[in-house]
């Protein structure tokens, strides 16, 4: 493995004394690796690397034969190997992305226009004078009706998030099919956050 990590055969008896920092971080990282591990845990890997390891870490990675775990803030790092994300976003919440950064990034991008415009259309949307300043106190007779169901509705919204996640696990490897399968999560996803802010809203009635 010394000539896959760059360290060709004239070198093999050189003190490590006499090697550069980047030689002595490639060689470091060449001995954790040849405990075969199945597992690697990788808290921001590229930091401190010259460019010739992070090119043989990157190859490595690829055809490495077990889990990989890692924390990183290098997007082109990400992109090359890896092909699930745990994404944390503005509240903390987590969330599974299948595919990798790039993607992850024009997915989140087109949600957040799609957002936008919809709060676009709100703020816009016109209110009744004599709605104003009113305090409601019971439902509408279709808010009652929608209480009646929403319950049944959250749990079929989460279990079909819970079959999609699974159908995602199953087609890694098929980008195609991932995409569609992440764009119907995304819609499972939405519905569901939108069915449990009316539950919220419906409940405090449901209370009196």
């Amino acid at each position: 493995m010394l000539e896959t990590f760059l360290f060709p055969r004239e070198t093999h008896g050189s003190l490590i004394s006499s090697l550069s920092g980047g030689e002595k971080r490639r060689l470091y990282l060449l001995k954790l690796l040849m405990t075969k591990p199945n597992v690697l845990l990788m808290d921001e890997p590229t930091n401190d690397l010259d460019i010739d390891t992070l090119t043989v870490l990157e190859d490595y990675l690829n055809s490495f034969g077990g889990a990989v775990i890692t924390v990183s803030h290098d997007r082109y790092f990400l992109d090359k190997v890896a092909d699930k994300l745990l994404i944390l976003n503005d509240e903390g919440k987590p969330g599974v992305f299948f595919g990798d950064m790039s993607e992850y990034l024009l997915v989140s991008s087109q949600k957040d226009s799609e957002a936008a415009k919809q709060e676009s259309k709100k703020a816009s949307a016109p209110v009744l004078a004599q709605d104003a300043g009113k305090e409601k106190t019971k439902w509408t007779y279709m808010e009652q009706k929608e209480w009646t169901t929403i319950e049944d509705d959250i749990s079929e919204l989460e279990e079909k998030s819970l079959t999609l996640q699974s159908a995602m696990a199953e087609n890694a490897s098929d980008f195609e099919k991932l995409t569609q399968l992440q764009q119907e999560l995304d819609n499972t996803e939405a519905a569901l956050a939108e069915k449990w802010e009316r539950w919220e809203y419906l409940s405090q009635f449901a209370k009196d």
